[in-house]
């Protein structure tokens, strides 16, 4: 049958009163439903409570002893569909929840619970993207009022300037209507506002506190825009509502591994999975969580279940090329080959797959067809990006022009004075995460992560700058008295305060891109340690260059950008020792491979640190390292890789040309004149 006859008279009486009681008495429901079935047989929509009257109190089983013949029997009705995908996801079957409700979903757009529960399905699957489709539909059909219908649509469809526009008008006339609020919120989170989206939202939710879906909203943008602890909040409040929801839980997972939890991160991806099994995306995130952790053997089995499920998941044969320390069979290196050689293969799997070739014919010596993958992921990732190389160099003339001396001068003593953070800056791939290792075996000091804090900093001070017609933030800089560079400080202090875990007196920030926010640093925060970690350039930039960066670092992917890159890297290194000598210590890789307790003791005492003997037994820490060298610093050191980078060198003449002066010259640096800072 194509559609279920409606019922008549007092059979459809009867039907009205079993569908009342699902709410307050499905025992009941279920009961009339049955009288109903035995009067007049099998009716579908009697047949259809007595469903839901099970689900809704966890009878599964029954659920799907009425479901499964009634879908078989109407194909073609929606609802059935439905209530099969909502037992699915009641019963942990989250996975085979997303196609029954897809099918619903097909024979009827405009079921708004449909597309609320496939948002949750697909966000606990990882699904960012189609979560966000799902729900914006839901928003869409969960509406009657036109003018918000119209906006719904107008965000369904991307016109964003007109979506705004009519969200804009609808608050003039009613500035507590929470669904446009909320509406509106989207609108900002799509352009990049979050500031503003999480405004609205916390807006939202003082006006209606139960309004859920916009709880779930701020969530996710209080995550994105840095703020774990609020994040966290929210998401507790979500699950005391609904605890077994997939997508909070998945999103709690996220957030722990961002503040460092792992292991109840760990717990919590385990609870997804059992609603999910089959779902690659969720089997590669409980992957990374578990080698970040240092469960390094069961980190692999659940990449290796990933890949079972989705053998052409590049990311995931990436992420096994990223442990460093595995290697690859003649089999994975065959399986690899064969998905590499699909045509319907996605830009992002193949890019992966290239990284993941390299590694792999890297290891068995197979330097020129391992060239080529790398030469190729490259140049496919590069084309995904918008870095210009001029730009950088730009900046950095900038702030050598304006970090003077007498800048500096003029504000000493000012900032917050506490001595907690210790900065690792530099180049990607330049030994950072080994230094880290290093610091976090002293018992005064606990290492995190690469934090991004400054960075958020960084973003507001520059949108303030905007908003007053300056340039860069460093304009903004200028202008700020001491308060306001205490303030700073102290904010920075606050907001990483959760990923302090330890009452140990000193922690590390190891973001290596901060080193171009040197001068803030030192302004904000003067009593904290700046360690620039160094290595040859040819060493650092071909194994930044093999590397693919799960965000940023967009200058990594072409050997003539990454050269120019670290050339104007060591350029502004270079003025800060002029304009601020002494204020940040260099440690050479090569010379901590080859003389490491000296190194360490210098280290040691820049930081005002005594010795101690568990920094040269660093391998020994068992602490989450959550960067590509994970598995390297669990071992210890070794000058293997020190020249590997030798093996590339009769392709590597464009990142010779491009780092100029700086490779003749290292480990010192040379005089930087108008000819070594002019584009190439």
């Amino acid at each position: 049958m194509n559609a279920v006859a409606s019922p008549s008279g007092t059979l459809q009486t009867a039907l009205d009163h079993a569908r009342r009681l699902l709410a307050t008495d499905p025992a009941m429901a279920a009961q009339q439903a049955d009288e109903i079935i035995r009067v007049v047989g099998r009716h579908p929509m009697a047949l259809l409570v007595l469903a839901a009257s099970h689900r809704v109190r966890g009878q599964w089983s029954h659920a799907f002893d009425v479901l499964e013949p009634l879908v078989r029997e109407h194909p073609q009705w929606p609802l059935a569909h439905l209530e099969h995908g909502l037992a699915l996801g009641c019963a942990g079957r989250g996975g085979e929840a997303v196609p029954a409700l897809r099918r619903a979903l097909a024979l009827k757009p405009d079921l708004p619970q449909a597309w609320r529960e496939l948002g949750d399905h697909l966000a606990a699957m990882g699904d960012t993207e189609g979560a966000a489709g799902a729900y914006l539909q839901h928003t869409r059909h969960s509406t009657r009022d036109p003018d918000l219908m119209q906006a719904a649509a107008a965000l369904a469809d991307n016109r964003i300037p007109e979506a705004e526009a009519l969200l804009r008008a609808r608050l003039k006339r009613t500035p507590t209507d929470v669904a446009a609020i909320r509406m509106l919120a989207e609108v900002a989170a799509r352009v990049g506002r979050i500031d503003d989206a999480e405004a609205l939202l916390a807006r939202c939710l003082e006006l209606a506190p139960d309004f859920h879906a916009a709880r779930q909203n701020h969530a996710l943008v209080l995550h994105r825009a840095n703020r774990p602890q609020e994040a966290l909040q929210a998401i507790d409040a979500l699950l005391a509502h609904d605890p077994d929801n997939p997508a909070h839980l998945n999103l709690k997972a996220v957030v722990l591994c961002r503040v460092g939890d792992y292991e109840p991160a760990l717990a919590l991806y385990e609870r997804v999975l059992a609603s999910y099994p089959d779902q690659a995306r969720i089997w590669m995130s409980y992957g990374h969580a578990l080698k970040t952790a240092g469960h390094t053997a069961r980190a692999i089995e659940a990449y290796r279940q990933a890949l079972a499920l989705e053998p052409g998941a590049g990311e995931v044969w990436w992420s096994l090329a990223n442990l460093k320390t595995f290697r690859f069979s003649d089999e994975d290196l065959a399986a690899m080959r064969a998905q590499h050689a699909r045509t319907d293969l996605g830009d992002d799997d193949r890019l992966h797959l290239d990284f993941a070739l390299g590694k792999a014919l890297e290891d068995a010596g197979e330097h020129a067809a391992s060239f080529v993958h790398y030469r190729d992921g490259n140049a496919l990732r590069r084309t995904q990006l918008d870095y210009d190389a001029d730009d950088t160099q730009a900046r950095v003339a900038r702030l050598k022009a304006s970090h003077t001396t007498a800048f500096f001068a003029a504000r000493a003593g000012q900032g917050c004075t506490a001595p907690d953070p210790i900065f690792i800056v530099g180049m990607p791939r330049a030994g950072s995460t080994l230094l880290e290792q290093i610091l976090s075996s002293h018992s005064a000091v606990e290492g995190t992560m690469e934090l991004p804090d400054i960075t958020s900093i960084t973003r507001d001070l520059r949108e303030q700058a905007r908003a007053g017609g300056a340039d860069t933030y460093h304009d903004l800089l200028a202008t700020l008295d001491g308060d306001a560079l205490r303030a700073l400080g102290q904010r920075y202090l606050d907001a990483t305060r959760i990923h302090r875990k330890s009452s140990r007196p000193f922690f590390i920030d190891k973001m290596p891109n901060n080193f171009a926010h040197t001068g803030l640093i030192h302004l904000m925060l003067p009593n904290a340690k700046i360690i620039d970690a160094r290595r040859h350039p040819l060493a650092c930039c071909f194994s930044g260059y093999k590397q693919h960066f799960a965000r940023g670092q967009g200058f990594s992917y072409a050997l003539e950008d990454i050269g120019r890159y670290y050339r104007d890297y060591v350029a502004l290194m270079a003025h800060y020792d002029t304009v601020l000598p002494g204020r940040v210590h260099r440690v050479i890789y090569e010379q901590l491979v080859d003389d490491t307790e000296a190194e360490v003791r210098r280290l040691l005492d820049y930081c005002g640190l005594p010795f101690e003997d568990g920094c040269l037994r660093f391998f020994e820490n068992a602490r989450p390292v959550r960067t590509a060298s994970s598995e390297q610093v669990r071992q210890p050191i070794y000058r293997d890789g020190v020249d590997h980078w030798r093996h590339y060198e009769p392709w590597l003449e464009p990142l010779k040309n491009a780092l100029g002066p700086v490779l003749g010259a290292y480990p010192a640096v040379p005089d930087f004149t108008e000819a070594c800072n002019t584009p190439d």
